[in-house]
């Protein structure tokens, strides 16, 4: 399902934002791209309508602006008219680990982009979810809160604590028919992780869009994407704390 969808795309600045939109619009989706640089996301509009023909709007997001998330939400419903959302949530912010165990800002910057900013909107959205009874939501989580490492520990309880939030999310929406499905990407190729040491086996942000596509029509809940992520983390989460605690990972 697509056609007749309008996805809210929030964090439309990002590669793989911009990747999930181009194929919600190839499906017959409409699309309204949300973030802080309205510039760069009306090209990315044109661009979509010229390749796509889909309607493509642009509306104003911050995900630190808290109170400028009910105006955001108020636009996209008066956008979207009748035929109702659905939430595709890709912002984040991974700062390295270094960084944050000596400078407070950055931890608690990490904290609310990646927690409290994602909680702040979704939060909002909820209820006009519930109300129309339709529509689908996205949000982008990360291998990394399925454990906390020594090298990201502060990037990942973010991420554990939004895939915490997702399910408590997930049980709420179900109720109205809304799936949740929180994807748990490994490595991907965005401005986030660029020149990051470390990395390895790094997904492209198409193969990506379209493995979240996939996993939506299967109705999954949770998904690793790649899909060798999921039994890479099994065992990583299996592994005893007092051994664990021993590994430079």
């Amino acid at each position: 399902m697509s056609e007749g969808e309008t996805w809210l795309v929030l964090g439309a600045s990002s590669a793989l934002a911009r990747a999930f939109a181009l194929a919600a619009a190839g499906r017959g989706a409409a699309v309204l791209l949300a973030g802080r640089d309205l510039a760069d996301l009306e090209r990315t509009a044109a661009d979509l309508r010229l390749r796509t023909g889909a309607r493509v709007g642009v509306v104003p997001f911050d995900a630190l602006d808290f109170p400028g998330h009910t105006d955001t939400v108020a636009r996209a419903q008066a956008w979207a008219g009748d035929s109702g959302l659905s939430v595709f949530l890709a912002f984040g912010l991974m700062l390295l680990q270094d960084e944050c165990e000596t400078s407070f800002d950055a931890a608690r910057l990490t904290i609310e982009t990646n927690y409290l900013g994602a909680v702040s909107i979704l939060s909002r959205l909820a209820p006009v979810l519930e109300a129309g009874r339709r529509g689908r939501v996205v949000v982008i989580g990360s291998v990394a809160g399925d454990r906390g490492r020594l090298r990201n520990h502060l990037y990942g309880s973010a991420k554990a604590g939004l895939h915490a939030y997702l399910q408590g999310l997930r049980a709420r929406l179900y109720r109205a028919g809304v799936p949740v499905l929180t994807v748990k990407p490994g490595f991907v190729d965005t401005a986030m992780t660029w020149g990051l040491p470390g990395l390895f086996l790094v997904a492209e942000p198409d193969a990506v869009a379209r493995a979240v596509f996939r996993h939506l029509d299967r109705g999954r809940d949770v998904a690793y994407v790649p899909a060798f992520w999921g039994p890479v983390m099994l065992i990583l989460r299996h592994i005893p704390e007092r051994l664990f605690k021993r590994l430079a990972i």
